[in-house]
């Protein structure tokens, strides 16, 4: 029993109480009200957000004898036909299932206590039960993470809506299903929570709902951020960073992939490691936590430092071999033209298709985590090292691009690079423009280019030509043979002219084999 005052009440901490998925609270929550209001807007936002069995409240009249009883409980959301959205959630082609908009609450019919007649056990395992269906509609095995995502712009609606489809086909990389998604469009945005109280507590209503797992923001948050949207949900929340972190850590194979990607999450997460309740205790000390000793937190921060510290010595020894390799393929004089792209552009489908190779190829962002090089042997019978590198993405984080240099300096020795664009992406311009600003940010626009457009089978013959005329480019399909020849032709002129280029400026052309 909690005794409030005449301005509301105050609840204790529920974290510990029993929650799970599918799960409410285990918790009704009666209380009186004294002018006969009925529920406040206050009263049904604690019920969701709390996961409350019930929330009831009781009128008080003049003699001091109850009155009307209202209740309300929360509602899941009712399932709707399956339909194809922007992209299955699985590489098999399933079409998601998708979750019509439903009241958020139940009301019951305002009764006296005397007359209130509902078996209230058996309401709310119906309801559990309702919450649990709602997390199998699509596979009852199906164990995947299942997330709602959310875009705040302050930009316009076109921008927005590019923004969230690539949330989705990231999120789907990365295995998550995705149930839902939100738009929220903002003069300012929020420094405090990102969206705004009100549109965060819509969120985490509507991820009761769902069944959500987790919540992906399109922006990256910051640690003040996370932390105060942590604390006012128990669904798990990461934001657009932590997801690629994540499928970069599903597709590391290697050990200086593994070790690239530890790097880049230990840097990420340093600044928000946070504290606070027992596990702030001093290690020794006092009762008050005086006297020599450290904090848990200030252990886990040291630890993350000196794990930082160690990697970044194993980065710096695998630099160090990498620029060795560079110099000795420098002196046997064979070019090497690098494929530089945005990510899923088809590279590694182009490697395959130039050299008769086998490296992995899938329909998903990041496929390739590892650089992979191959020979080429162009028309004249000459003979150039084909690099397929990571690919790139619209705001890079800058923890990734400084734990991935010694990769991405693999294309530093390079004599040219072929920008590959996926000629049927709506957004190739915005590709094209936030590959440019990052190899001019690791200091790589100095290296002859050539605009390469693949998938040209998706956009038709015509609209092909006009992509070639209108950049100067190549337009290909890496699955038509036919239509590389032309391309091996373009790098070997692209090839003569930067050989030409580098005998006219021989010290510019040695400084850069010994970088």
């Amino acid at each position: 029993m909690i005794v409030g005052n005449a301005r509301g009440i105050l609840l204790p901490d529920l974290k510990r109480v029993r929650v799970g998925a599918g799960r409410l609270r285990g918790l009704r929550c009666l209380h009186t009200h004294l002018a006969g209001e009925g529920l406040t807007q206050e009263d049904l936002t604690d019920l969701a957000l709390l996961r409350l069995d019930l929330m009831a409240a009781i009128d008080v009249r003049g003699d001091g004898l109850p009155g009307l009883v209202r209740a309300a409980h929360l509602l899941p959301a009712r399932e709707r036909s399956p339909r194809a959205i922007a992209a299955p959630s699985d590489g098999e082609g399933e079409a998601e299932t998708q979750l019509a908009p439903a009241t958020t609450w139940g009301f019951l019919e305002p009764q006296v206590p005397s007359q209130l007649d509902v078996d209230f056990i058996e309401m709310i395992g119906s309801l559990e039960e309702e919450l649990a269906r709602s997390r199998k509609v699509r596979n009852p095995q199906d164990n995947r993470d299942r997330a709602i995502l959310v875009s705040v712009t302050t930009d316009g609606a076109s921008a927005a809506d590019d923004s969230l489809a690539e949330l989705r086909e990231l999120a789907r990389s990365a295995g998550v299903v995705v149930l839902d998604s939100i738009v929220q469009r903002r003069h300012k945005l929020d420094p405090r929570s990102l969206v705004g109280r009100g549109k965060l507590e819509e969120l985490i209503i509507r991820g009761l709902q769902v069944g959500a797992d987790l919540i992906i923001f399109d922006r990256n948050l910051t640690p003040a951020q996370a932390r105060a949207i942590n604390d006012a949900t128990d669904l798990k929340i990461i934001d657009r960073t932590q997801l690629i972190l994540d499928i970069f850590a599903q597709r590391a194979k290697s050990r200086e992939g593994k070790i690239q990607v530890e790097l880049a999450q230990l840097k990420y997460m340093l600044p928000r490691l946070s504290g606070s309740g027992a596990e702030m205790s001093r290690l020794m000390g006092g009762i008050g936590g005086r006297g020599p000793g450290e904090t848990k937190l200030e252990v886990d921060r040291r630890r993350v430092r000196d794990r930082i510290h160690h990697l970044e010595q194993q980065i710096e020894q695998i630099r160090t071999s990498r620029r060795v390799q560079r110099t000795k393929r420098a002196r046997r004089d064979v070019p090497i033209v690098s494929i530089v792209g945005y990510t899923n552009a088809g590279k590694s489908t182009l490697l395959n298709a130039l050299t008769s190779s086998a490296v992995v190829a899938e329909d998903r962002m990041f496929a390739t985590l590892d650089p992979t090089s191959r020979r080429l042997r162009l028309p004249r019978e000459r003979e150039v090292v084909i690099n397929d590198t990571v690919g790139f993405i619209r705001d890079l984080p800058p923890d990734l691009i400084a734990a991935f240099r010694a990769t991405l300096e693999e294309m530093e020795g390079s004599d040219l690079l072929i920008h590959l664009v996926d000629a049927g992406s709506p957004q190739q311009d915005t590709h094209i423009s936030s590959v440019e600003k990052i190899l001019q940010e690791l200091g790589l626009s100095s290296i002859p280019r050539l605009l390469v457009f693949n998938k040209a089978d998706l956009v038709g013959r015509d609209e092909a030509a006009n992509l070639e005329r209108a950049f100067g480019a190549v337009a290909i399909s890496a699955l038509d043979r036919e239509s590389l020849v032309p391309l091996a032709a373009r790098i070997a002129d692209c090839l003569d002219a930067s050989i030409a280029r580098r005998s006219v400026h021989p010290r510019a052309a040695d400084a850069a084999a010994s970088v």
